[in-house]
């Protein structure tokens, strides 16, 4: 009797421990950072640098997700590069490291549920808030390096083998600064190809492949 209550108390414990240690999931991820603003005024596949992060993940059900993130990575861009005959005259460039911190929640389209013997997947969606820190290679003028950041975007994931997940994940981040590139607030002199537009704020890019790993709660016998 004793032993059926002690054998009860520990599954009954183990389950619940293992029903909350299935919500969390570690995982890194490795990818690349892009850029949109003065220099480059559309996305370019050759100006992305190489960028990755770490990230903890929480699943209170089967259709929302909470992760929070830490990225590291570069963005750039030149002029030179340039199909427009102004921008390659002006012959600027830039170069600059971010340090990126996020909270955001994604929303899975299919029912993301645990599953031993089953194929599990779901494209998702995701939005949030982030704080930047970026640190330009040449900073010619006084402006603020750090501020609040709008990351969205889209993703998919899938469970490749418990407890081990892979994912894809492209996400945009709308700043409020025009100083990424180094080129951005009021025009400082006459020279128009010196200028930038600074009604439109800079934006950069996150694509990332990831992979992460669930925890479980053994049950003790």
């Amino acid at each position: 009797m004793l032993y059926l209550l002690i054998a009860g108390i520990c599954f009954f414990t183990a389950s619940e421990n293992k029903l909350f240690a299935q919500k969390i999931e570690l995982g890194a991820g490795i990818g690349g950072l892009n850029y949109k603003g003065d220099i480059s005024p559309s996305l370019r596949m050759r100006f992305f640098r190489p960028a990755g992060s770490l990230f903890f993940r929480y699943n209170p059900n089967q259709a929302l997700s909470l992760r929070a993130e830490l990225m590291m990575g570069g963005i750039g861009a030149a002029d030179r590069h340039s199909d427009d005959p102004l921008l390659v005259a002006r012959n600027m460039s830039f170069k600059t490291r971010i340090l990126e911190g996020s909270a955001v929640a994604e929303y899975n389209f299919l029912n993301f549920v645990d599953r031993r013997f089953a194929i599990n997947w779901s494209p998702y969606v995701f939005g949030g808030i982030s704080y930047s820190k970026f640190n330009p290679d040449i900073q010619t003028s006084s402006y603020k390096t750090s501020g609040f950041v709008l990351p969205y975007g889209v993703g998919i994931k899938y469970q490749v083998r418990r407890p081990w997940n892979i994912g894809l994940e492209f996400g945009s981040r709308k700043t409020f600064t025009d100083y990424l590139d180094n080129l951005g607030g009021e025009p400082v002199n006459k020279e128009k190809l010196q200028q930038g537009d600074p009604s439109v704020k800079d934006t950069y890019y996150y694509l990332r492949l990831s992979v992460s790993y669930t925890f479980y709660k053994i049950v003790c016998p």
